[in-house]
Order: C-alpha cells, then structure tokens, then sequence
C-alpha cells in the first residue's frame, strides 16, 4: 500500500507552505476576504486542480499509447459549493476540450471514458461527494 507524507507550515496570518511527495513546495493562503494576502493557492481550488491534473495525465498517457494525433487539450472545471458548512463541492463539471487537425473522436472519448471511470484515484473521490459531470469537446 502506498503512502504519501506532507508537512504543511504556517507561515503567519492566513498563509501555509505545503511539502509535496515531488520535492516542490506550494502557498497555500486565504482570500483578503477571509484575512489573508490572496498569496498563495486556495485550498477547495487546489482540490480542483488535482481533479484536473489526475485526470489530465491519464489522457495525456493514453493520447501517448494509443498514438493519437492531438495538438493541445485542456481541461476546464466549473464546480458549485454547498451553502451551508461546511462547504465543499457538491456539483462538478469537468469539460475537456481537444484541438487539432486529425482527431480521432472515438478513442479520444474511450480515453476520457477510461480516466474518469478506472484510473483517476481523485475522480474516485470526487465521486464519493458530489455530481461530477463530463463533456468533451472536439476543436478542429
């Protein structure tokens, strides 16, 4: 069984520096709104980015084996908090939009498909607390 280790440190006010398992470390900081300098990363926000990172190197894995010819892809997250607290993310929508002359649909989608539904241990989760939603979009 795997495991990973972070040390997350305050650093004064609002704002902490997180350790990560790669060597790199990232801020993570309140809104001035909530007494922070808007310094650093906003923890729900981070979260979506690791749902998109998680699944952005699985596709980008399999664009590689299944020798797909893409020119770029991006994925973009609109995601709704709950109102009461404590908040989290109760609807996700995940769009990945692909750009290129010579895609090929069909196993772009198996891609997707296979991301969202057997590799991406954060979908996984995300999927344990709210709606998550995917559309993929097709830019030639």
């Amino acid at each position: 069984m795997a495991n990973n280790h972070i040390t997350t440190t305050w650093k004064g006010d609002m704002k902490f520096e997180s350790d990560n398992p790669s060597g790199h470390n990232l801020f993570i900081d309140a809104g001035e709104e909530s007494g922070g300098k808007g310094d650093g990363y906003r923890p729900k926000a981070l979260m979506l980015s690791a749902l998109a990172g998680c699944s952005g190197l699985d596709v980008a894995s399999l664009i590689k084996k299944m020798r797909l010819d893409v020119d770029d892809f991006e994925i973009k997250i609109d995601a709704q908090l709950t109102e009461e607290h404590p908040k989290y993310y109760d609807k996700v929508t995940m769009d990945f939009h692909f750009k290129g002359d010579n895609l090929d649909e069909t196993k772009l989608t198996k891609a997707v498909d296979l991301s969202v539904e057997k590799y991406c241990g954060v979908m996984a989760m995300f999927q344990k607390f709210a709606e998550v939603k995917i559309n993929i979009f097709f830019n030639k």
